[in-house]
């Protein structure tokens, strides 16, 4: 199958409707064109694997959607919403969330305090509302408690059992789960997890996706796009991928496909 006829791959175009759509997307640092033109959908409800070899453009991708980036041309809609130019502390209000690939808990902190801080677009209360109106920040925190707590059961019920823990007494698949755990609390429509099986083992790997995928299944709609250098992982778990190469697609459609389309080949192997 060629590239083209990947990118026309029936089970692309037969997609939910539309949640994310950006639209000649361009990131310029200096004369490097990071991401060139990029047109790309996510589906309500889609799990999306973005795959490419070493600087083709997928962490730059992430971090120009989530706002870590500003884009240099083009446009990204979130549920219809031009958030191109949003700041990334406001894009929880928008219902997008992310992970990173190097952990960012701040591990003297409980693991609830570190959920608590993926919650900051949702709740109520602000420095005047918690000085003066003590028992509704109160009736707040316990619902959040009640909602992180309800959250980690999913992954790991021991885990849920060290919700006022120090995060770094923490392993590692704890810690990746403690991560995701925070991106969800906000409620998001979008997340996106950027290497999540990091650091982890193959074995590791396998159980956190089956927990992601659990999760996403009690959450509904929940819509993930994740980069993962573990093929395996990405073909058991996405719905649809979309392949990056010097910052442009190169092609899209299930694993299957795109995985035997020679340009893809080519492009992480070097050769046809």
């Amino acid at each position: 199958m060629s590239a083209h006829q990947a990118q026309a791959n029936p089970a692309s175009a037969a997609s939910p409707a539309r949640l994310l759509e950006c639209r000649g997307l361009s990131v310029r640092f200096g004369g490097l064109m990071a991401l060139n033109e990029l047109d790309i959908d996510v589906g309500r409800g889609e799990v999306l694997g973005l795959i490419g070899p070493n600087g083709s453009g997928k962490t730059t991708f992430f971090n120009v959607v989530s706002g870590v980036y500003a884009a240099s041309a083009g446009s990204i809609r979130l549920d219809g919403v031009d958030i191109t130019r949003a700041q990334a502390q406001n894009l929880s209000a928008h219902g997008l969330a992310r992970t990173f690939q190097r952990s960012r808990l701040c591990l003297p902190l409980s693991v609830f305090d570190n959920i608590a801080l993926g919650a900051q677009g949702r709740l109520d209360s602000g420095l005047w509302h918690n000085l003066f109106r003590r028992k509704a920040f109160a009736t707040e925190a316990r619902t959040m408690a009640a909602e992180a707590r309800e959250l980690l059961h999913v992954f790991s019920p021991t885990l849920a059992d060290k919700l006022f823990e120090p995060a770094i007494s923490l392993g590692m698949i704890d810690r990746r789960r403690v991560e995701i755990c925070r991106a969800l609390v906000g409620r998001p429509k979008l997340v996106l997890l950027d290497e999540p099986s990091a650091g982890m083992t193959h074995d590791e790997t396998d159980q956190l996706m089956d927990e992601i995928l659990g999760v996403r299944r009690s959450l509904g709609d929940l819509t993930i796009i994740i980069v993962e250098h573990e093929m395996g992982l990405i073909e058991r778990v996405t719905d649809r991928c979309v392949v990056l190469n010097y910052g442009k697609k190169i092609c899209e459609g299930r694993f299957r496909d795109v995985a035997a389309d020679p340009v893809v080949r080519e492009a992480y192997l070097g050769q046809s």
